[in-house]
């Protein structure tokens, strides 16, 4: 489904006690309002965030100071549902201030004329899209939930979406549409100090992205010193054919003097400083967009933006480890999928707050987006043509399983079983739903001679058939130009009254139209074959036919379509030298 996307810039500036919301749109329009922020707000917060650490104060992906001593057993988990409500309460409260009404109706009124706009055909195709870049002048602002900002009670029918900035951008972004497309995308992974944590489900959660992009890792080895770690990492970072995605998992925390601190190592951290540097350099070479799945990552991702990468994604407090894999897990599914990476990070905060929020209360609250205002929203795109093709190449294992399939298919035999199969089953289909072919012509004409045909020619016994009655059906069949004639009668007996006829038939028939005879046979008591008289019908111009009728009192139950190796010691089936003569 496309997206039509509308912008808003959207400053917040906290002066003491009050808050300027200034919002600006379109070609240079403005507009200011001043609110007063409510100390409420902050005491809330800070509830929600003690009892937050409290709850997961075990395996987090950050260094968290402890803040006193747990005597007794406490529900934390009650306490941080109550808190979290508490602080969504009154930050809903105050933004539902009468001073934003305008602010917030100029919003739901772009996105009502957006919507109004779309063309019937593209009302179930396009979504209108609303994406309100939000920059804040201070930490206690930044770290306000500001994506579950509830506008969307005015444009029910419109996607609003809240992207975080930072107040300082010096570095434009690199307009990757300009450069020659490489191929598959290509992600780096610095896996940092795992120290109380397990990186085994991030790990398989980005080789996931194997199909679709180039994927390689990077982190710590036992015994390995400081400087050559942080050498390969700012090497790597740097690599020369370029990254798109950034990964980073482990331990991190803000640092406003160094723009965020990242541990690599037990005992070692790297700053955003030191490899400043290398990050620009990866930037011109592709870099657009970095992930990192630690904790407090605020100020790293104000870092990356005013290095002026694309989109940096963060999460604002101490994240566990389990909450930070599960979202993770459902944030490269939806890339996988070519979802841009807001649509993905919004997708993974929503399966936190509708399927998880029982297990982990109020992480999804947690994750936050920062983007360079200048740039397109980073998605995987799908492969060339040639990569396309690459895709439909079979592995190893199934290499070998169809050309095994091919070599068997080859064989005439394998071909004669199959046939089989097939007609058996299109046979038995259709005598089972009473559906014969009425619109072709049959090529075979089946001729029986009944009771009341027999009645009247007058033949009193017709154990052995009166052979000039046979002469005279071969004579009308002669007449409508039949060009093969079976004859399922045994010939092996002499009628001397009527040989003479039916063997002037047969010779006249051949002489008219060089018609075709197949005559039958069938096995004798001793091991022989009654085969017919010589003088009826010559071995030169008659083929002869075993009788035996397949699936009658017997377990056989097909044919041999195909031809096969013929023995003189048994006569081929009757039927199936009508069809080869018919071939």
């Amino acid at each position: 489904m496309t997206q039509t996307t509308y912008r808003f810039y959207l400053k917040i500036q906290q002066v003491e006690k009050v808050c300027l919301f200034e919002l600006a749109w379109g070609r240079g329009q403005q507009l200011s309002v001043t609110l007063p922020y409510p100390d409420n707000l902050t005491i809330f917060y800070q509830d929600w965030q003690t009892k937050y650490l409290s709850f997961y104060h075990k395996a987090l992906r950050g260094r968290v100071v402890s803040t006193g001593t747990i005597i007794r057993q406490v529900d934390w988990e009650q306490k941080l549902v109550q808190a979290e409500a508490q602080l969504l309460c009154e930050f809903h409260r105050w933004l539902r201030h009468e001073k934003l009404f305008e602010i917030r109706a100029i919003i739901a009124q772009a996105a009502k004329q957006k919507t109004e706009n779309l063309l019937p055909s593209q009302h179930n195709t396009h979504v209108p899209t609303i994406d309100i870049f939000l920059t804040c002048n201070s930490q206690d602002l930044c770290r306000l939930p500001w994506e579950v900002w509830e506008i969307t009670e005015f444009a029910a029918s419109s996607k609003i979406r809240i992207v975080r900035q930072p107040i300082n951008i010096h570095d434009t972004p690199v307009n990757y549409q300009s450069k020659p497309c490489r191929g598959k995308a290509r992600v780096l992974a610095i896996l940092g100090d795992d120290t109380g944590l397990n990186f085994q489900v991030d790990r398989e959660a980005v080789k996931s992205l194997s199909p679709i992009a180039e994927v390689e890792f990077v982190g710590w080895q036992p015994h390995e010193g400081q400087a050559e770690l942080k050498d390969k990492i700012v090497k790597a970072i740097k690599d020369e054919r370029g990254w798109d995605i950034l990964f980073f998992a482990g331990h991190s925390n803000e640092n406003l003097n160094t723009g965020g601190e990242l541990a690599i190592a037990p005992g070692i951290s790297l700053s955003m400083i030191e490899i400043a540097q290398s990050l620009t350099i990866a930037k011109q070479r592709g870099l657009q967009f970095a992930i990192f799945n630690s904790c407090s990552g605020v100020s790293i991702a104000n870092t990356l933006i005013d290095l002026g990468l694309s989109q940096v994604a963060v999460m604002r407090e101490p994240i566990h480890n389990q909450v930070a894999q599960e979202f993770l897990v459902r944030f490269l599914q939806s890339l996988a999928e070519y979802k841009d990476v807001h649509e993905s990070l919004l997708s993974a905060c929503q399966f936190l707050k509708l399927e998880k929020n029982l297990t982990y209360p109020s992480t999804y609250l947690i994750p936050s987006l920062f983007c360079h205002p200048d740039a397109p929203l980073f998605c995987l795109q799908p492969s060339r043509i040639k990569d396309k093709c690459k895709r439909w190449l079979p592995s190893k294992k199934e290499a070998m399983a169809l050309g095994a399939l091919i070599l068997c298919s080859w064989q005439l035999s394998t071909q004669s079983f199959l046939i089989e199969k097939r007609v058996l089953v299109q046979a038995m289909y259709r005598q089972f739903t009473n559906q014969p072919d009425s619109k072709n012509s049959p090529p075979v004409l089946l001729v029986e001679i009944d009771e009341e045909s027999i009645k009247k020619a007058k033949i009193s016994d017709p154990r052995p058939m009166d052979r000039s009655y046979i002469a005279k059906i071969i004579d009308r069949l002669t007449s409508i130009n039949a060009k093969i004639i079976g004859v399922d009668y045994l010939l092996d007996r002499h009628q001397p009254k009527n040989d003479r006829q039916l063997a002037r038939t047969l010779r006249s028939s051949i002489k008219k139209q060089n018609t075709w005879f197949v005559l039958a046979t069938s096995r004798n008591q001793a091991g022989g074959w009654f085969e017919p008289l010589p003088k009826l019908a010559s071995p030169n111009w008659q083929l002869h036919g075993d009788t035996f009728i397949v699936g009658y009192d017997s377990y056989v139950t097909h044919f041999t379509l195909l031809p096969r190796q013929y023995s003189s010691k048994r006569p081929l089936p009757f039927a199936y030298w009508l069809a080869v003569a018919h071939w």
